[in-house]
C-alpha cells in the first residue's frame, strides 16, 4: 500500500525569537517556530519546519491533532520511526 509512515508527538513554542528543534521532550520533541499562533501561521511554519529537517516534500506532513494546541502530532510518510528520529537529533 503506502509504504513506511510514523506519528510524531511535538510541543511547539510559537513566537520565538530562534526558530528550531530543541530536542527530546518527554516521548516527543520541542520546537520553536517565529511564526505567531494565529490563522494556522505556526502550524505552517512547524510542518515546513519538520519537513526540511527530515528532507521530505510537506505534502508527506500531515497535522493530525493539536492545531489550537502547543501539543501536535504530525503524521510522517515516506519515513520509519527509528529514521525520522534519526534525521531529528542530527
Amino acid at each position: 500500500m503506502g509504504g513506511p509512515s510514523t506519528r510524531l508527538r511535538l510541543r511547539v513554542i510559537p513566537g520565538s525569537g530562534k526558530p528550531g528543534i530543541v530536542g527530546r521532550y518527554g516521548d516527543g520533541w520541542k520546537l520553536r517556530v517565529t511564526a505567531p499562533p494565529e490563522r494556522g501561521k505556526a502550524n505552517e511554519a512547524t510542518l515546513d519546519m519538520l519537513a526540511d529537517t527530515l528532507g521530505l516534500a510537506a505534502t508527506n506532513l500531515r497535522l493530525v491533532s493539536g492545531h489550537g494546541s502547543r501539543d501536535k502530532t504530525v503524521e510522517v510518510a515516506g519515513l520509519t520511526t527509528a529514521e525520522a528520529e534519526r534525521r531529528l537529533t542530527q
